[in-house]
C-alpha cells in the first residue's frame, strides 16, 4: 500500500465500523501492514481530530478504536435521533450494573444482598444484553455463579477499561 493512502484507508475502516477496531484487526484488512505503522496512523488522525474543531473524534475504548462524535454536540444529535428503548438501562439495572462493575467478581447473593432486593429480572436483563457475563463459580459450598461485566459494559459506556470508572464514593 502506498504510504500516502495509510491514514486515510485507517480512518475510511474506522468511519465505517460501529465497533472498536484493534490495531490487528486493522492491519489484517490492510494486508498485514506492520503494526507500528498502524500505530503511527491512529495516532496521526487522533491528533488531526483533536486539533480542529470537527464533530468527531478518534476514541480509544474497549481495547480498540472508535470514531465517536464529540461531546460538545450531543445536544443536536439528540433531537436528531431518538434513544432505542432496547438500548436503555433502568434505574435497577443501572445500579446493579454499577454494583458489579465495582466489586465483580460476585454471586447473585452478594448482589442481592447489597441492593436489597431481588435481582432476577434484572441480572436476566443484564446478561440478555451483554452487559454482564457469569465468570466463573465462587469456591463455596453450593459454587454459585459469579458474575463480571463484558467488553459490550465497555462499549456501552465508552470505557478502555474498568480503570476508567469514575472513582467510587464510599
Amino acid at each position: 500500500m502506498a504510504e500516502d493512502n495509510i491514514k486515510p484507508a485507517v480512518e475510511a475502516l474506522l468511519f465505517a465500523s460501529e465497533k472498536p477496531l484493534t490495531i490487528d484487526v486493522i492491519r489484517k484488512a490492510l494486508d498485514n501492514l506492520d503494526a507500528p505503522i498502524v500505530r503511527a496512523a491512529l495516532e496521526e488522525l487522533k491528533s488531526e481530530y483533536e486539533s480542529s474543531k470537527r464533530g468527531m473524534r478518534l476514541a480509544e475504548i474497549a481495547g480498540g478504536y472508535l470514531m465517536v462524535t464529540s461531546a460538545e454536540f450531543a445536544p443536536f444529535l439528540k433531537k436528531l435521533f431518538k434513544e432505542r428503548s432496547s438500548e436503555r438501562l433502568s434505574k435497577p439495572a443501572l445500579e446493579t450494573l454499577a454494583i458489579i462493575a465495582y466489586k465483580q467478581p460476585l454471586t447473585r447473593l452478594e448482589i442481592e444482598t447489597l441492593r436489597n432486593v431481588n435481582v432476577d429480572g434484572v441480572m436476566k436483563s443484564l446478561l440478555d444484553k451483554s452487559m454482564i457475563r457469569i465468570s466463573g463459580r465462587k469456591k463455596v459450598p453450593g459454587r454459585p455463579f459469579v458474575y463480571g461485566t463484558t467488553k459490550q459494559f465497555l462499549e456501552h459506556f465508552g470505557l478502555r477499561s474498568l480503570n476508567d470508572l469514575p472513582k467510587m464514593e464510599e
